[in-house]
């Protein structure tokens, strides 16, 4: 039996975006199946090196699924990852 599908946001704050984006991105491209829309912004516009990067994803997909993604995320060091269920379970 399959959960039920919930929506939920993601932030991503990526401390070192030149170290990091392409393991971030690697990530999202194997789970985008349940990722229903994303926005990144660089806080930082005039940083060059070691820029710190925020990534917000909404996605759709069961509570375990988001959990497993957000851990995948978190997992990495210099990368944080925080999920929040947006409907009940």
């Amino acid at each position: 039996m399959t959960g039920k599908k919930q929506l939920a946001t993601i932030t991503i704050l990526i401390k070192d975006r030149h170290a990091h984006a392409t393991d971030v991105q690697k990530i999202l491209t194997e789970n985008g199946n349940i990722i229903l829309g994303r926005m990144g912004i660089n806080p930082s516009r005039s940083c060059v090196e070691h820029c710190t990067g925020i990534v917000t994803l909404i996605v759709e997909a069961t509570a375990k699924d988001i959990k497993m993604l957000t851990k995948q995320l978190d997992d990495f060091y210099g990368i944080v990852a925080k999920t929040q269920i947006m409907t009940e379970e």
